[in-house]
């Protein structure tokens, strides 16, 4: 029992990963991006065509040192998956990382709701911002309740061996 969640711990880890990974790694080729959207923006509803012109022009009149800034941003996210290497290596000795993981996806709701209408970022934006502390928050919640079983193994484990031991 205790291996078969310990893999699942570590496949859904990898999952995590790989995600905040990629999510990071999109944030480099902002321009690109935009540039693509915008030739195939005709497949996308009105309200957004509109809204990726406008992202385009932004995107086109913001000063490249505050484009580093999300360069920056990518890194971090690279720097963050690279935090739950430790979750896959020994899951209930790194619990912690998944705890701060799962703070920072509720984390998400308050910046978007709060930081979203001073910036003037459109409300759907703003949910499809929170999206990603949902879709982080799923995984996350389901390592953690299988570190909390499997620590509740290793104790029972413990506790038998060194019952055993001082017979």
């Amino acid at each position: 029992m205790e291996i078969n969640n310990l893999k699942s711990i570590r496949k859904i880890t990898v999952f995590f990963i790989i995600c905040l990974a990629l999510s990071g790694i999109t944030a480099f080729p902002l321009v690109t991006e935009i540039n693509f959207l915008e030739q195939h923006k005709d497949i996308f509803p009105n309200l957004l065509q509109d809204w990726i012109l406008q992202i385009k022009t932004a995107i086109e009149q913001t000063d490249s040192v505050v484009l580093y800034g999300t360069d920056w941003l990518a890194f971090a996210h690279l720097i963050i998956a690279s935090f739950f290497i430790g979750v896959y290596k020994d899951p209930v000795k790194n619990k912690f990382i998944v705890q701060v993981g799962i703070a920072a996806c509720f984390a998400v709701f308050p910046l978007a709701f709060i930081f979203g209408p001073i910036r003037g970022i459109p409300l759907f934006h703003q949910l499809i911002d929170c999206c990603f502390g949902i879709v982080g928050l799923i995984p996350l919640l389901i390592i953690y309740r299988k570190i909390k079983i499997l620590e509740s193994g290793f104790s029972t484990t413990r506790l038998t061996t060194k019952q055993e031991t001082s017979n």
